[in-house]
C-alpha cells in the first residue's frame, strides 16, 4: 500500500472552482475518477467520495491493483496522461481526477482533489472553513509520525538503535491520536471531517503493510492504544469506509514493492478489517 513517488506524476493540478468563471466547476456527469483501492491515496478519495454521496454525481473507475503499463502506471490512464502533457514520459498513476469535456486531467494532487470534492460538491461537511490548518496539522501527524516512522522501524539494514529510535517516534504519534480521542468521538470533534479519513487509511496501512516488518514486540506496543484501534473499527463498520477495502488487493501490491524481510510481527493482526467491514455489511 505504498504510495508512488511524488516526484514520478507530472504537475497537473487543476482546481474545481464555485462557478464558470473558474474554468473547471462543479457539474453533474462532468468529471471522472480514476482510483485503484490498493493505493492509500486512492483509498482516501474512495472513502471521501462516498461519504459526500456522489456516486450518482461523479462516477468513479476502479483499476486493478497492480499496475499494468511496466512503468509503475496504467494503460488505461496512459491516453488522459499523454493528452494533459506534452510527450509525457513517466507513470501514468492513480489517483486521477479527470475532465470528460477536455478528455484531459484536472488533477493528481490527492489533498487538493480531497478539498475539492468536499469544498465543492453537495454532501457532508468534511472540510469546514476554519478547520484547514487543523485538517493540515493531521495530515502532517500521520505523514511524520506514524507512516514515516513505522517504514524506519521496519527497515531492513538499519541498526538496533535506529530502528528504536524511529518505534519511540511512532508510539509517540500514537500516544497523540490516542489523547486526542479521549474526550471526543472523532479527531477534531463531533464530526467527521477529512482528518478522519487520512488517520483511518493511516491505521489500515499501519496494520496491513508496515506490520509485516516489524518484530513481535513492537505490534504489541503499537496495539496498546485501546481508543485509537476502538475508533478504527468503529469507522471500518461505517459504510462509507469498510466497503472500499481491498485486502488481497493490498497486500499483492505491498508484496510486489517491498524489498524488507517480514518480521515475527507480520503474524500479529492488530484488527480483523474484514471482519468489521462484513459485519457492517450484514447488519445494513
Amino acid at each position: 500500500m505504498s504510495a508512488s513517488s511524488p516526484s514520478a506524476v507530472p504537475s497537473l493540478r487543476g482546481r474545481i472552482g464555485r462557478d464558470a468563471r473558474s474554468g473547471y466547476y462543479p457539474v453533474p456527469h462532468r468529471y471522472r475518477l480514476h482510483l485503484t483501492l490498493s493505493c492509500p491515496h486512492c483509498l482516501q478519495v474512495a472513502v471521501t467520495h462516498s461519504l459526500l454521496g456522489l456516486d450518482d454525481t461523479l462516477p468513479v473507475t476502479l483499476l486493478p491493483a497492480l499496475p499494468d503499463d511496466g512503468e509503475g502506471g496504467y494503460l488505461a490512464l496512459r491516453p488522459l496522461y499523454e493528452a494533459s502533457a506534452h510527450q509525457y514520459a513517466g507513470p501514468a498513476s492513480a489517483p486521477v481526477l479527470s475532465d470528460s469535456w477536455s478528455g484531459r486531467i484536472v488533477s493528481t494532487d490527492t489533498t487538493e482533489i480531497l478539498t475539492d470534492l468536499a469544498r465543492r460538491f453537495p454532501g457532508p461537511d468534511l472540510h469546514p472553513h476554519g478547520l484547514d490548518t487543523a485538517i493540515d496539522a493531521v495530515r502532517q501527524l500521520c505523514e511524520r509520525s506514524i507512516n514515516a516512522p513505522a517504514q524506519r522501524a521496519g527497515l531492513a539494514g538499519s541498526t538496533p538503535a535506529e530502528r528504536g529510535t524511529a518505534l519511540r517516534s511512532l508510539l509517540d504519534g500514537l500516544a497523540a491520536v490516542e489523547r486526542r480521542l479521549d474526550a471526543q468521538e472523532y479527531l477534531l470533534g463531533e464530526d467527521l471531517t477529512l482528518a478522519d479519513v487520512e488517520l483511518w487509511v493511516t491505521l489500515v496501512r499501519l496494520d496491513t503493510v508496515h506490520r509485516w516488518h516489524l518484530d513481535a514486540a513492537a505490534v504489541h506496543r503499537i496495539a496498546e492504544h485501546p481508543r485509537l484501534w476502538a475508533y478504527a473499527r468503529r469507522l471500518t463498520g461505517h459504510p462509507a469506509f469498510g466497503r472500499h477495502l481491498d485486502l488481497d488487493g493490498i497486500a499483492r501490491r505491498h508484496h510486489t514493492r517491498c524489498q524488507g524481510e517480514e518480521a515475527a510481527g507480520a503474524a500479529i493482526q492488530i484488527v480483523d478489517w474484514a471482519e468489521h467491514a462484513q459485519a457492517r455489511a450484514h447488519s445494513g
